[in-house]
């Protein structure tokens, strides 16, 4: 019978290799394939990919109003945490600025904030995308809030 002599082609392969060259050759693979893991996860953590807004957070209106607005403690909280890569005036020209791509966005481009949502803005600030941190534990909604109607009056300054 045909069925009693059948040996699968991995088992005579295994029982044609010396042990120690069959170790050495996992051993091989095993080291590749972490590499090629090791590549891909830094890879993605320094291209992180586009920043998707949900279309449910960029109709959040802001609660806030202009004239309700705490700009001065908006403008305290930016030059804190945002400045360094933002720019003092907004302009994306922060001190940090150049270690990050993409750039730092340019508050002062009235074309590119007309067309972000107060929503959107918030969301951003909230969750953040790298190399941008979160600052949904950082800041309070309000202070968020407030500095939407910061960002907004970058854009609105006639200095530029």
């Amino acid at each position: 019978m045909a069925v009693k002599n059948f040996v699968p082609c991995c088992a005579k392969i295994s029982v044609s290799m010396a042990a120690p060259a069959r170790k050495k050759l996992f051993g091989t693979i095993f080291v590749l394939l972490l590499l090629v893991a090791a590549g891909s996860a830094v890879y993605a953590f320094f291209h992180p990919g586009p920043w998707i807004v949900p279309e449910d957070a960029k109709r959040v209106p802001n609660p806030l109003k202009p004239s309700q607005a705490d700009l001065p403690g908006a403008r305290r909280l930016y030059l804190d945490k945002c400045a360094e890569c933002h720019g003092d005036n907004g302009r994306g020209h922060g001190s940090q600025a150049k270690m990050y791509d993409p750039q730092p966005t340019d508050f002062t481009d009235r074309q590119h904030m007309n067309s972000a949502s107060d929503g959107e803005l918030f969301y951003k600030i909230t969750e953040g995308h790298r190399p941008m941190p979160s600052f949904k534990k950082r800041f309070t909604d309000e202070q968020r809030w407030n500095l939407v109607l910061l960002l907004r009056s970058f854009a609105q300054s006639p200095e530029k």
